[in-house]
Formats: C-alpha cells, structure tokens, sequence
C-alpha cells in the first residue's frame, strides 16, 4: 500500500512513481533504518519514519540516495526538517517558492558573506528536491534539466544583481536597484549546456562576459570595472564554503581566452568575431543565450552577431576548417575503438562530442537559409 494519510495527492512524496532498484538492497533498507532511528526523537524524524512506513517507493528512493548517490544523502541527512517540508509540499510550486525566496533575501542582503550562504542553502535544497523528483520519476529528465537550468539562471542572475546594485553604491554606475541589469552594459551569455537549457547535474556553467562601456560613468576605467565585478561573481558561485559552492564557472569560451580579459568590451567581441572569429566559435554561439545582466543588450549583441554565425554560403577555408575539427576529435587517445569498459562516452567515438559536431555541422551549414534551424 503506497497511499500516504493527511497530504495533498499534489505532494511530492504523494507523486513518485518508481524508485531505483540497487544489487545492495539489504545494505541500503539498513542504512536508511539507522538513519530513521537516529532521528526518532525529533518530531520530523518521526514524521518520516510514518512517511516511509506508509510509502515504499518513498523507502525506496531514500534508501537509493543512502548507497547511490553520498551527495544527495548527505543533504537528506543535514536537516530533517528540510527534508519533510520538500516532500509535504507540491513540487513545483515547492522550486519556484525555493527560488523566489532566495532572489528576495539576496535583494535585501548588504552582507557577501550572507548573500554567499543564500546561494549555496538554494542550490542544496533546489538539488535535493530535483533529486528526490527525478530518482522517483516525478518529472521526465527533459523537466529535470530544464529546472536545473532554470536554477543556475537563478542564482547567476541574482549574484549580478547583486553587485551591480553594490556598484551603484560605490558611484561607477547608475542603476534602478528593482531591475539593476537594465542599462547596466553587463552582459552575461550562457553557452553549452546552460545556453540550451540541458544543465546536468554535475554541469559547470559555461560564460562570456560583455560590458558596454557607455552604460559606465565618467572617470571610471571600464576594463578594470568589469573585470573586477566578473570576478567577483566568479568568487560568489565558485568559492568554496562551509556550505560549498554553487556552480563551477567556465570562462574559457570567450574571444582569444590565453590573452584577453574576463569581460571584454562589446566593441572589442565584434571586431574579433568580424576578423578573427573561428568555426567552432560560430558553432559555440548557437547555444548562447542571455542569462544576466543586461538582457536586452545581450540579445542586441546576439543579433549583431548573427551574420557572423550564420552565413548563407561556406567557402573552402571554412570547410577545411571544419574538417580540421573533425581531426581534432579523432585525435583523442583510444577514439578509434570501442569498449564497454573505459570507453569515453564525451571524447570517444561515437560520443557526445561527435554527435554534438555532426548536428552543429548541419545547423552551420543550412542555417544560413533557414532560420528555423537557428535552434540552441
């Protein structure tokens, strides 16, 4: 019997449907009723062990995270509360109230100290609870990267917000503090996975970093504004706590990554994609879409950029250029062979990164004519 007394049938622990089958199914039932019994003098650890006792697929998942996956477990087991509260609640409302509360409370916060607990208490509990839905079939794994995404989208957007109103306080710049990105020049585009809305679980965020020098005041030198406040953002979501990190961060897409700066003048990135862009820089684009910042700015640049990603016609060196990259993904150690254990499933044949160059490949290639092909 699954049924669970006194909750909404939209609860989350009301809505799993499946819960991971494990070769250590003794090892893991015991190390979730050790748990249970650590906590049965607390009113949630109680209220847990009913939940379980009245849902094996709900035993069944936790009992998964206690031997499959030591991060999620780890979170199970720092808060009780926190993990009755999740599964109490509808799902979905459950994220948007988890991000919401996170944006308001980062809004308010002078202190980067505290906005840096805010940002990694909201990625744990976001994370538990995609885990919790994804592992007990709650949502398709499409749902579940999209809301991934759409927590890196969160957190990355709030932490610029952040410092961007900090800025307005020092002098160089002149924002609305209830939309601080607006006119801010600050442009932050999302690539790869994150660009496509696909993060997974394990994802750095890939960035590239733009800023309008005109949005700045006078006096200021642009360059070392924007660097500096790129890395700070960097520290906020990179550095590691007493509460961890929220995302790792790429930064290694941008324009002529070995001598250029984290943030580079919009002026700057047009002449270089103009006169020096590559192919795997206009493969590399498809996926960019604004996360940050300046938004309307960033997809101004996206469309100034546009010709540049998509041409009507590839000449030679462009197809020689292409198959250069194809080279460089046969280069890889061991891809000419296929093997069930060790193989590469990114770099290897037949990998992730060969098929992502076939489709990119055509999308350069008919792109240009059609634009419904222009697809992240």
């Amino acid at each position: 019997m699954n049924s669970v007394h006194g909750l909404s049938d939209h609860s989350l622990v009301r809505r799993l449907a499946a819960a991971p089958c494990l070769y250590t199914d003794v090892e893991a039932r015991t190390r979730l009723a050790n748990w249970l019994a650590e906590i049965a003098d607390v009113p949630a650890g109680q209220a847990l062990a009913g939940l379980c006792a009245s849902s094996s697929i709900l035993e069944g998942v936790l009992a998964g995270l206690a031997v499959g996956s030591p991060h999620l477990w780890d979170l199970v087991r720092a808060s009780p509360q926190r993990l009755l509260t999740l599964l109490e609640r509808e799902p979905k409302r459950c994220l948007a109230d988890i991000l919401a509360k996170a944006k308001r409370g980062i809004a308010a916060m002078p202190d980067e100290t505290e906005v840096m607990r805010i940002l990694r208490r909201m990625k744990a509990e976001a994370a538990l609870l995609l885990g919790l839905a994804d592992i007990g079939g709650v949502w398709p794994i499409t749902r579940v990267i999209e809301l991934q995404t759409a927590l890196a989208d969160t957190a990355i957007g709030a932490a610029v917000d952040y410092l961007l109103v900090s800025a307005q306080r020092r002098g160089p710049l002149n924002v609305d503090p209830a939309s601080p990105g607006t006119g801010s020049g600050y442009i932050v585009l999302a690539m790869g996975k994150m660009g496509a809305r696909e993060l997974n679980y394990s994802s750095d965020v890939d960035l590239i970093i733009f800023y309008d020098a005109a949005a700045l005041s006078g006096g200021t030198e642009p360059a070392i504004f924007y660097v500096r406040l790129t890395r700070s953002l960097v520290r906020l979501l990179q550095e590691r706590t007493a509460d961890g990190y929220v995302f790792r961060v790429d930064l290694r897409l941008r324009p002529d990554p070995a001598s250029t700066h984290i943030a580079i003048s919009k002026a700057a990135a047009l002449d270089y994609y103009e006169s020096r862009g590559q192919n795997w820089e206009r493969a590399a684009l498809i996926k960019a879409r604004p996360c940050a910042g300046d938004l309307v700015a960033g997809e101004a640049l996206l469309a100034e950029l546009s010709p540049f990603i998509w041409r009507k016609y590839l000449d030679f060196a462009a197809v020689a250029d292409v198959h250069a990259m194809k080279r460089q993904i046969h280069a890889y150690r061991g891809h000419d062979a296929i093997a069930v254990e060790g193989h590469n499933i990114k770099l290897g044949r037949g990998g992730i990164r060969e098929i992502e160059f076939f489709v990119q490949t055509q999308q350069l290639i008919a792109g240009g004519r059609y634009p419904d092909r222009r697809t992240r």
